[in-house]
């Protein structure tokens, strides 16, 4: 018998995410409140999965990094926690105004416990204008598929940005996040 369940992580943020500039450095720019697991929620073989839809904006051509972390606090730097994906830092077009994006990541948990292990991957569509994708993988090697993660504790997921220049207009906004589990156990 299949007792198993698609689970949305919840809470669920009842709005978009508020538009985030001015920064050089890999943070989280999720809407909140984040998707968070339980402590142990996560078992050998659950199947997670990630995806956002977005928006950014530019001066000039600066650079962007796009992904997904684990166990990052809300606005917080994506090096207090585990960057699961995150793209290559790509020049953006110039003077982009309101290009849409695209991240979809899925990972299987091949280890748990304080330092479990998760193997995924995904893609990057980002806007080259309001009506065109550049597809990128996630993460950019195959080194970076397998990362460590605590599975002990109550953990959140986000989306992160990194901007190469920061300027009041390179902006980035995530409209829509989703963390799930595919195949929750059921409990007990």
């Amino acid at each position: 018998m299949n007792y198993t369940y698609e689970n949305l992580l919840d809470p669920f943020p009842s709005a978009r995410g508020t538009a985030a500039n001015t920064f050089t450095t890999s943070k989280d720019v999720s809407p909140t409140p984040l998707p968070a697991t339980a402590a142990n929620e996560l078992k050998l073989g659950s199947k997670v999965e990630l995806e956002a839809f977005g928006e950014f904006s530019t001066t000039g051509t600066p650079t962007l990094q796009l992904g997904f972390h684990y166990g990052v606090a809300a606005g917080a730097l994506s090096s207090t926690g585990v960057i699961l994906a995150a793209s290559g830092v790509i020049t953006t077009a110039s003077a982009a105004a309101s290009f849409p994006w695209h991240l979809k990541w899925l990972g299987i948990v091949t280890a748990t416990g304080a330092t479990g292990a998760i193997y995924g991957s995904g893609i990057l569509d980002l806007g080259t204008s309001l009506i065109a994708f550049a597809s990128s993988a996630l993460p950019i090697t195959a080194a970076a598929r397998s990362v460590t993660i605590d599975t002990t504790t109550a953990k959140t997921f986000g989306v992160l940005a990194a901007y190469g220049t920061s300027s009041a207009s390179n902006g980035v906004t995530v409209d829509l996040f989703t963390a799930k589990i595919i195949n929750q156990n059921k409990p007990g």
